[in-house]
């Protein structure tokens, strides 16, 4: 396996060049790859990754949100949109990935995720070289969210390994913040060589108090017991704006940017956009990191 991830590292390097040369570093752009991602389901992960998405494009990005949920997906559902094909199909090479990307009315793309597929690792290799060059042309955008399922399936680990910054969503419920710590432990444990940003969210909140209060509970022990630093990233406010916009298939972004829970966002966005991309990162070390793993 470490042979086959070998070639696929080569064919990256061999295609980061134009007419056989290489690019130069300033022409080569950085794109961020962000995980979104949680230890349990429901609390807001797929609400994030699309409002994330509108908070970057406000600031000019160019952003595409691929739904890696690859059985449940539901990005398309949160913006009103049935796609024709998605992911499994780009995997099975009867469409490209610029056939399926759907560009969106909020000036964001999306890739809609591959329901009933069940596991990249299983991809032969033709199968992953063709993965390869398809990803290959999302590398022109700014960002690119990846929206996980929930938990810690072997695809999700997958995602988190290839991310530049991976964030976890939390919110202030016993059995939430359990498995957040526990999706953690098992980032610590499982991934090799972790290079990346590890972040946290708490979403669903009544109060600064009590986000600071999860946030500091949840950084202390990932400190003390895993020797891994968590960076507390911000809150979003148990908000009725959210469910209102939820209801009506509309981001909350849109529906009320003033909202506290809008502005809980672009405040989060505003921590990443400070934050630099670390060394090595971007859409070439993305696709070595995931198929390194596999």
């Amino acid at each position: 396996m470490e042979d086959q991830a070998e070639r696929l590292r080569e064919m990256m390097r061999n295609r980061s060049s134009v007419q056989g040369k290489p690019i130069q570093a300033k022409d080569a752009k950085k794109t961020r790859i962000i995980t979104i991602t949680s230890g349990k389901g429901g609390v807001g992960k797929t609400n994030m990754s699309v409002n994330m998405a509108l908070a970057y494009a406000r600031l000019g990005k160019k952003v595409v949100v691929m739904d890696a949920d690859l059985g449940l997906a539901n990005v398309n559902v949160m913006l009103n949109m049935v796609p024709k094909f998605n992911l499994y199909h780009v995997i099975r090479k009867q469409k490209t990935m610029k056939e399926i990307l759907l560009e969106t009315e909020y000036g964001i793309s999306i890739v809609a995720g591959a329901s009933g597929f069940s596991k990249i690792a299983n991809l032969s290799e033709t199968e992953r070289q063709n993965f390869i060059n398809e990803l290959d042309s999302l590398s022109n955008a700014d960002i690119i969210i990846i929206d996980t399922s929930a938990g810690v399936s072997s695809n999700v680990l997958d995602f988190i390994a290839a991310a530049d910054d991976a964030v976890i969503i939390t919110t202030p419920e016993p059995t939430a913040i359990t498995d957040a710590y526990g999706i953690i432990k098992i980032i610590a444990t499982e991934i090799d060589n972790l290079n990346m940003g590890l972040k946290l969210v708490v979403n669903r909140v009544k109060s600064v108090a009590e986000a600071k209060k999860v946030a500091d509970r949840m950084t202390s022990i990932a400190g003390q017991f895993l020797n891994l630093k968590v960076e507390y990233l911000g809150f979003i406010y148990d908000d009725p704006a959210v469910s209102h916009a939820v209801l009506r298939q509309r981001p909350f972004m849109v529906v009320d940017p003033k909202c506290r829970a809008s502005l809980c966002v672009q405040h989060i966005v505003g921590r990443m956009e400070k934050s630099e991309l670390r060394e090595g990162g971007g859409f070439g070390t993305m696709v070595k990191r995931f198929f390194g793993r596999s």
